[in-house]
């Protein structure tokens, strides 16, 4: 651990190691999917938006809300985007993993 500062405040550091980044999808119950799947969609809406003026904002917004699939209370292409997403982060996980067992300068 390190002190180090960020964005002009103090802020401490750790490495992280291999099994601190793996996604533990599989243990979570269906609440805590439920509520990290929020969590996460409103960072990333948030980030979104925020780089958008108002009047994409607004389409955007009604984008969303207009492609709800009739059984899956997510648009089809978010439910993709995600799939896509956890196996990106599974292959990035294994290649940390890889690099960490070789001992390469992460």
């Amino acid at each position: 651990m390190a002190a180090a500062p960020l964005l002009n405040r103090p802020v401490f550091m750790r490495e992280l190691l291999p099994e601190a980044l793996k996604l533990g999808l599989a243990h979570l119950t269906v609440e805590e999917a439920i509520k990290s799947a929020r969590y996460l969609a409103r960072v990333v809406g948030r980030a979104h938006a925020g780089q958008m003026d108002k009047d994409g904002r607004k389409l955007w917004r009604t984008e969303l809300t207009k492609n709800f699939s009739k059984t899956l209370d997510a648009p089809s292409w978010l439910w993709s985007s995600v799939i896509e997403l956890i196996g990106t982060h599974e292959r990035g996980y294994l290649d940390h993993c890889r690099r960490h067992a070789m001992g390469e300068k992460l």
